[in-house]
C-alpha cells in the first residue's frame, strides 16, 4: 500500500507542476488556453483552443485504453499511460488557479488531504464489506455524468450546487471503498508479477477520487479572483 501511495503523491505532485507553471508562464499557457491579460497585469483565460481541448480529453481516452487493455500492457506502459494522465489532469487543474484565489486553493488542497487520510484510513482498518456500498457509488457517478451535461446545456445555480453537494459525497464514499478494495487485490497479488499494475491502477483510482474532491470543494471553499 505504501507503494500506490507513493504513486498517488507523485501523480499529485506532477499535477500541481504542470498547474503551477501554466498559470505563471502566460506562454506557455497561451498553448493550451486564449489568455488575455487583464488592466490590472493578471493573466487570465478567455477560453480553450484545440490544443486545450485535446488536453481535457485526452485523458478519458487513456483511461478508457487502460480499462480495455490492462491484461495486455506491460508495466511500462501502464506507468506511461499514469505519468501521462496525471501531467494532462495539470492542465485542468490549472483553471482553477485562474479563476480562484492561491490561499482558497491551498486552504481546499489541505482540507481535501486531510479528508482523504481520514477516509483512506478507514476504508483500509475497517472490517465492514464496503462492496455494495461501491456499487451505488458508482451508479451515483453515472448520474453526476449525465446531471454535469444536463447542466451544460442548461445551466441552472441550483443543480450546480447539487451536483457539486453529491460529488463531494459520492468521492468522499469512492476514497474509503476503493482503498479497501485495492488492499484486497493487493494481497491477492503479492509476490505475482500482477503487483505492479495493480499498484499502479490503485494509484489511479485514489488520485482520480482525490482530484475529483478537491474539484467539488472547490466549488464551495473556492474564493474566486476578482
Amino acid at each position: 500500500m505504501v507503494r500506490v501511495y507513493n504513486y498517488m503523491a507523485s501523480g499529485l505532485a506532477l499535477s500541481g507542476i504542470v498547474a503551477f507553471a501554466l498559470f505563471n508562464f502566460e506562454g506557455l499557457a497561451s498553448v493550451f488556453f486564449d489568455v488575455r491579460v487583464l488592466p490590472s497585469g493578471r493573466t487570465a483565460v478567455a477560453g480553450l483552443n484545440v490544443l486545450g481541448w485535446v488536453a481535457i480529453l485526452a485523458p478519458i481516452g487513456l483511461l478508457l485504453l487502460v480499462s480495455f487493455r490492462a491484461a495486455k500492457m506491460s508495466v511500462m506502459s501502464i506507468q506511461a499511460v499514469y505519468w501521462a494522465v496525471t501531467a494532462l489532469m495539470g492542465v485542468s487543474l490549472s483553471l482553477l488557479l485562474f479563476r480562484y484565489t492561491g490561499a482558497s486553493v491551498a486552504r481546499t488542497f489541505f482540507v481535501t488531504a486531510a479528508a482523504f487520510g481520514a477516509l483512506s484510513l478507514y476504508g483500509y482498518t475497517t472490517k465492514r464489506d464496503l462492496t455494495a456500498i461501491g456499487k451505488f457509488l458508482f451508479m451515483g457517478v453515472i448520474g453526476l455524468i449525465l446531471a454535469s451535461v444536463v447542466n451544460m446545456i442548461w445551466p441552472s445555480g441550483t443543480m450546480s450546487f447539487i451536483i457539486s453537494a453529491a460529488g463531494v459525497l459520492i468521492f468522499s464514499g469512492l476514497i474509503a471503498y476503493d482503498t479497501q478494495r485495492i488492499k484486497e487485490q493487493y494481497a491477492d497479488a503479492w509476490g505475482s508479477d500482477a503487483l505492479e499494475k495493480v499498484a499502479v491502477f490503485g494509484a489511479l483510482s485514489l488520485y482520480l477520487d482525490f482530484v475529483n474532491l478537491f474539484q467539488f470543494l472547490m466549488s464551495f471553499m473556492g474564493q474566486e479572483r476578482d
